[in-house]
């Protein structure tokens, strides 16, 4: 594919900053992946962003920030085949994943994940 306008989306947010879109993902995935700017996703995208770029996997749907030159940034869900393959390639990965239970407001204790700060998390 050479667009992401050719495949079915669903438009969660549109017109939104990057962390606009990251505390979305944040709040409303089972499953959230930072990935770093250039990040290519469904073997033809490039996801573009300032870091730290939430990737967020609910079921069998993707969630991801996704900017068009000229009209700003949004938050697209995909959920078919390719979302499903994504979610599995992101988990294979081992990329920074918060669990859910710590994003409910759960002590980080009950986290199996340690919690690290933001410039921790970037100093590579």
């Amino acid at each position: 594919m050479s667009c992401i306008e050719q495949m079915k989306y669903e438009i969660l947010l549109e017109r939104i900053s990057f962390k606009e879109a990251r505390e979305y993902i944040e709040k409303n995935s089972d499953e959230v992946y930072y990935v770093s700017p250039g990040y290519k996703i469904f073997k033809d995208y490039y996801i573009i962003g300032v870091p730290p770029i939430a990737v967020g996997a609910k079921g069998n749907a993707l969630m991801f920030p996704y900017t068009k030159p000229c009209h700003g940034s949004f938050v697209l869900r995909i959920e078919n085949e390719d979302s499903i393959n994504e979610i599995n390639r992101l988990r294979e990965m081992g990329t920074e994943k918060v669990p859910a239970s710590s994003k409910k407001g759960k002590s980080p204790e009950s986290s199996k994940e340690p919690r690290i700060s933001f410039q921790d998390m970037w100093k590579k």
